[in-house]
């Protein structure tokens, strides 16, 4: 998901009804979660998509100094 940050994924997972999204970054020395929901519209809410930006740049700038 580049709209987020680069190297940032959407995984979809449907069970029992639901249509889950995990929201994630492959970072050299992890998979980073950022964001695991229960999508109901087709777009991915903006509230997520910013939740997803700050954890991304936090987990950056505290693991690598960027």
């Amino acid at each position: 998901m580049p709209d987020i940050e680069s190297g940032c994924h959407e995984l979809r997972v449907t069970d029992a009804g639901h249509s889950w999204r995990i929201i994630y970054a492959i970072e050299p020395d992890a998979i980073v979660i950022l964001e695991i929901f229960d999508k109901g519209s087709k777009r991915t809410p903006p509230t997520v998509m910013n939740t997803c930006r700050k954890r991304i740049r936090e987990y950056r700038r505290l693991v690598r100094g960027r």
